[in-house]
This record gives structure tokens, sequence and C-alpha cells, in this order.
């Protein structure tokens, strides 16, 4: 015989037997005229043949499956306790009693083996789980399809919620709202050790977290509620240590590789395993642990801040740079403020040098090629710095136009920088 394992046998097998259920339905109710008393036909058909093999083939790990001819068996009668003429109609007690057999299931065998692994380790846990929420779902399938003729009629009727829905909530009732603080300790700590390079089981965690959104009933409110913001505080706290421990230790070209990683890592984890709404909140968290708070920290850093990496041509460190800080609301203006100082400086100093050789005493006349190609070749360097380096971006565009303001009307010697760009033109 063929068995129901699974929806595609439970569908042909439906489509096969319709009429032979109609007449096994027509002729217990009709025919024979029998009446199926309440008791009757839970305890000797549904219980003894439905729940009882249920509950021993999930709690025995065999795989769960009915043969047709006691599928049909136990659909029919509960489709003639249904539909029997009232006092005998049994509809309102069978929704009733599938509830209470999935509140018994879930707190005599379920919850105690889930408190027996709490404390074990976090994998323990959530293996447990995972494993008692597959039993759930199957049990819940199950009943779902022998009790069918409920969802059709009586939960429309009463707009009641249906043996779905019912299962689900029990479920959430019963089990999630007595382990999710547990649940999610062990979450964040296996996440943790992820980040500090250990192998963790994704699939694992990735199956638990979507019993979290299934818990929301068609929203992501416990999801966000119970796990997203406990891992979001956790994160914080991770990334608040690292900072701290990187900032001291390293420069600012090693802290932001990095941060770089970091944050690269942190995307990745959310298409492993986490809701893709998490991404941006988890993203602007850590942003602002291991970027904004230190910011001006990185920027000014001795010995490898912005302008010593400018000064030593760091190009593939200033794109970094940019790349990281164009991530925060005004981070780039900062940077953008001490590139401008620096080409000032760089400016001041081919100014300088012409002070020098004049007060050397070099004769000042209104030609001096070598000072005005010293500015032009700095404006050159500069204006390419901008557009290969930092994309061309504005603030960068105009922090050149301001440096160079600045450096033109610097003027020393008798002749103004403009008559020796003048000359020099004109050459």
């Amino acid at each position: 015989l063929s068995t129901l394992n699974n929806s595609h046998n439970f569908g042909t097998l439906m489509a096969k037997s319709k009429r032979s259920i109609s007449q096994i339905s027509t002729m217990s109710n009709s025919a024979q005229g029998n009446i199926i008393q309440l008791e009757d036909g839970w305890n000797n058909v549904i219980k003894t043949g439905a729940i009882d093999v249920l509950e021993r083939t999930l709690d025995n790990g065999f795989d769960t499956s009915f043969e047709p001819k006691e599928y049909i068996r136990i659909y029919t009668t509960c489709y003639d306790m249904c539909t029997q003429r009232s006092p005998y109609n049994w509809s309102r007690d069978l929704y009733q009693r599938h509830g209470e057999t999935i509140e018994q299931y879930l707190n005599n065998t379920v919850l105690p083996a889930l408190r027996d692994k709490t404390g074990q380790g976090g994998t323990i846990l959530l293996n447990e789980l995972k494993h008692r929420w597959s039993n759930h779902q199957i049990m819940n399938k199950w009943l779902k399809k022998f009790f069918t003729y409920l969802d059709r009629y009586y939960v429309k009727h009463h707009s009641l919620p249906t043996l779905e829905q019912a299962g689900l909530r029990h479920f959430k009732d019963e089990i999630y709202m007595n382990v999710k603080d547990n649940t999610t300790s062990s979450i964040i700590s296996l996440i943790d050790e992820e980040r500090e390079g250990e192998i963790i089981d994704k699939t694992l965690v990735k199956n638990i977290i979507e019993l979290y959104e299934q818990m929301g009933m068609g929203s992501l409110d416990s999801y966000t509620n119970d796990l997203e913001t406990p891992l979001l505080d956790a994160t914080r706290s991770y990334y608040g240590r690292k900072r701290e421990d990187w900032i001291a230790r390293d420069s600012t070209p090693d802290y932001l590789i990095k941060a770089e990683k970091a944050l690269g890592e942190e995307k990745d984890r959310v298409g492993s395993y986490l809701n893709s709404a998490t991404e941006p909140k988890l993203r602007s968290v850590v942003e602002d642990e291991i970027l904004q708070k230190v910011q001006m920290n990185l920027l000014e850093k001795e010995g490898s801040g912005c302008g010593v990496l400018l000064a030593n041509d760091k190009t593939e460190d200033l794109q970094r740079m940019f790349s990281l800080f164009s991530r925060l609301e005004n981070g780039l203006q900062p940077m953008a403020d001490i590139v401008e100082k620096f080409i000032t400086s760089q400016g001041n100093a081919c100014t300088e040098k012409r002070q020098a050789r004049l007060d050397s005493g070099q004769k000042d006349k209104n030609d001096d090629p070598d000072f005005v190609k010293s500015l032009i070749d700095l404006h050159e360097k500069y204006l390419g710095v901008i557009r290969e380096t930092f994309s061309s971006h504005h603030l960068f565009q105009k922090a050149l136009k301001n440096s160079f303001e600045v450096i033109v009307n610097n003027d020393v010697g008798t002749f103004s920088n403009a008559e020796l760009m003048s000359t020099f033109c004109d050459r």
C-alpha cells in the first residue's frame, strides 16, 4: 500500500478517493443510520487511530505515514461527526479537542524535553528546538488533514482561527514564550563565536530564526522584539569592545582594514541566516561603533592619519578611508577639510621656497617659471587624486578649489602670483 507521507501523495489520494469518502460517509450516516457518539468516535477512531499514532511515531523518530484505508477511515469519522444533525453534531467539540490535544502534547512531552536541554550549551538546546518544531509542523499538518471539514465549514462559519493558525498559536504560547530568552541568548553567543572566527552551524541558526519569524503570525514582531533588538544591543557591545582594542593598537590603515572586513562579514551574516530587514539596522550599529565614534581619532592619528596618507601617496588606504566614511552622515566633510588643509600647506611650501630664493638675493621679476610650474604640478597631482581616489566627490573638488584660492592669493615679492602666471602663459 502506498502511504500518505507528503503533500503530493495526499493530494493524489484525495483526488482518487473523493467519491469513496462521500459514499462511505453517506452510507454511515444515511444508509446505516448510525449516530457516532462523541466519546466513541474520539476514543475509538480519532485518538487511537490518528493522535496516538502521531505522537508515538514522532517520539520514536519514525516517519509519520498512514495507509490509505486507515486515513480514509479517520477522515470519514471526523466528517460524519461534523455533519450529523444536532444534538449529535460534534464540530465545536472536535475543534476544542484539536486544540487540547496539541496543548497536552506540547506541555507533557515537548516542554520538558526542551527544559532538560537548557543550560547544556547553545547548539544542544537549538537542535532540540529544531527537532520539536519540525515534529510540531508534522503533527499540525496531519491534524489539519484529518479535520479538514472543520476548516472548510465550522471555522469559516464561526470566524475562528484555522487549524493551522491554532496549532501555531499553541506552539507559541506553550513553547516559544517559555524558551525564547534562552534560545535568543544561544543564538547571540553563536554569532559572537562566528565573529571571532569560529565555525558555527549556520543552517541550524537559520532554521531557528525562521521559527522566530513564523511566531509573528504574519508579521515580524516576534523576530524583531525577541531576537533582533537583543542582537543589536549585543552587537553594539561587541564592537564597542573591538573599537577600544583596535584604536589603541592599530594604525589608521590597519584599523580601517578591520572595519571594512567587519562590515562585510555582518552583511554576509544577514544573507546567511538573519532576516533581510535587519541589514540596515545592523549596519548602522556597526558603523556607529567602529567608525562614527572614532572618526576624528582615525583621521588625525599621529603617524598614520589622513594627512600622513596624503603625504605618502597611500592611494589604496585613502580609497578605503573615503569609502568607509562615505557611509556616515556628513562623514566626508572632516576628511575633505583635512585634504584642503594639506593641499594648502603644499602650496604654501612652494610659496616659501620662492620667498627663500628672494631672501637669498635672487632678483625679483615678473617671470618665475619654476614657481608657477610647481603650482601647476601641485594642482594636476591633486586633481588626479580627487578624480581617482575620491571619485570626483564635490566636497573634495571644493577643497581643491578653496586651497588654490588661498595659494594663488598668497603673494610674495613685488609681483603677484597672478602676474607671474600671466607671464608664464605668454611665454
